[in-house]
């Protein structure tokens, strides 16, 4: 894999919509090798929506053909459901307290891509390179830094935000919290034959090398005791010289880069990166110019400013804002738009994906 296999061109990304194989997903989505949309970059940044996926979708198969899929994307939508509701306390643990927590650091071995177990190790070295990892290798790596490796869920999770280039906090934080059962009814594990299972692997002999009630009471591995005390940063690039000369400011940010949003409409577009969020929620250099890239390319003329949207609206006093509600658009002023939903009829806070998705199903049929 190569970092070609995310171009930032939205006609790329629309022929990647076109190619989605939704029966072939279904039955393949689990192993690397599967026919996976990888769309999650474009999802993540709201280049696409949601809703423009499923509203395609739908053109081209019937909803048992797309079942599994809608499923799916409906996952992301969940989590941003909660996010709404829950504000920063989905970067807690959610419904009960993690169990069986040694620290709260990264397993160093996890950070180096060492752990021994191999498919993992290649799921790490294939992140740090390309900025991807494949879901189901998500998972295995969340189990092993917080059921296996005992860490708390919160360290291990901002390191991956921090590689991801389809990085969502909701998606992220909550996944974790998924995996190591503080929002979800038991922990997740999977032993080396699963592993071997989904990743194509022939590994044996590991740790992991177990039968399901051994789990319980393992002990931690060696490898998986010494931690890492990360640092993470982001270094924002200069802002850009705008015309201070604008009656209307089209706010984006990393997570809202809609080219047809408002297209076409007199206006400066302004790809608004603040401090105060990249310090809290750091990501690599990778990860940032991916995002700039994607604005760049498909959002005509879009200035950058690097800065607090207190200093934006200092900067354009006179100025209408517009900007998209999101729960981190919370502190802009101007007039908020909603974003665009596959269930917008479903809102509020579900304890569980299942009861969202009972609600959603409603809509489908």
């Amino acid at each position: 894999m190569n970092s070609m296999d995310f171009p930032t061109d939205l006609s790329k990304i629309r022929e990647r919509i076109a190619a989605i194989e939704p029966v072939a997903y279904g039955k393949t989505r689990n192993f690397l090798t599967g026919a996976v949309t990888r769309l999650s970059p474009y999802l993540s940044r709201g280049v696409i929506s949601l809703a423009q996926v499923k509203s395609t979708l739908l053109e081209n198969y019937s909803v048992h053909q797309s079942e599994k899929l809608l499923q799916e994307l409906a996952w992301r939508e969940y989590y941003q459901r909660v996010w709404q509701a829950k504000g920063d306390l989905i970067f807690t643990d959610l419904k009960q307290t993690q169990t069986q927590v040694d620290h709260h650091q990264v397993p160093d071995s996890v950070v180096k891509g060492a752990t021994g177990i191999r498919s993992i190790d290649e799921g790490i070295a294939t992140l740090y390179a390309t900025g991807y990892m494949h879901n189901h290798l998500r998972m295995y790596t969340a189990m092993l830094c917080c059921n296996i490796g005992r860490a708390h869920w919160l360290a291990p999770a901002q390191w991956m935000y921090y590689h991801l280039i389809d990085g969502d906090l909701a998606s992220n934080a909550l996944s974790w919290q998924w995996v190591a059962g503080s929002f979800s009814s038991k922990k997740y594990v999977a032993n080396q034959e699963n592993i071997n299972k989904y990743t194509g692997s022939t590994q044996l002999s590991t740790f992991l090398s177990v039968e399901y009630d051994a789990f319980e009471n393992m002990e931690v591995p060696d490898i998986l005791k010494a931690q890492n005390s990360l640092s993470l940063s982001t270094l924002l690039p200069d802002p850009d010289k705008a015309d201070q000369k604008n009656d209307t400011i089209f706010v984006y940010n990393s997570y809202q880069l809609d080219p047809a949003w408002h297209a076409g409409e007199r206006g400066l577009r302004i790809l608004l990166l603040e401090p105060s969020h990249f310090e809290k929620y750091p990501v690599s250099k990778r990860v940032l110019e991916f995002i700039i890239d994607l604005a760049r390319k498909n959002i005509p003329d879009i200035q950058l400013f690097a800065g607090s949207f207190d200093k934006l609206s200092q900067a354009f006093p006179l100025s209408s804002i517009y900007y998209k509600e999101h729960p981190l658009t919370k502190h802009y002023k101007g007039t908020a738009e909603p974003r665009s939903w596959m269930f917008p009829e479903v809102t509020g806070y579900y304890p569980s994906f299942f009861s969202y998705w009972k609600k959603c199903e409603k809509y489908l049929r």
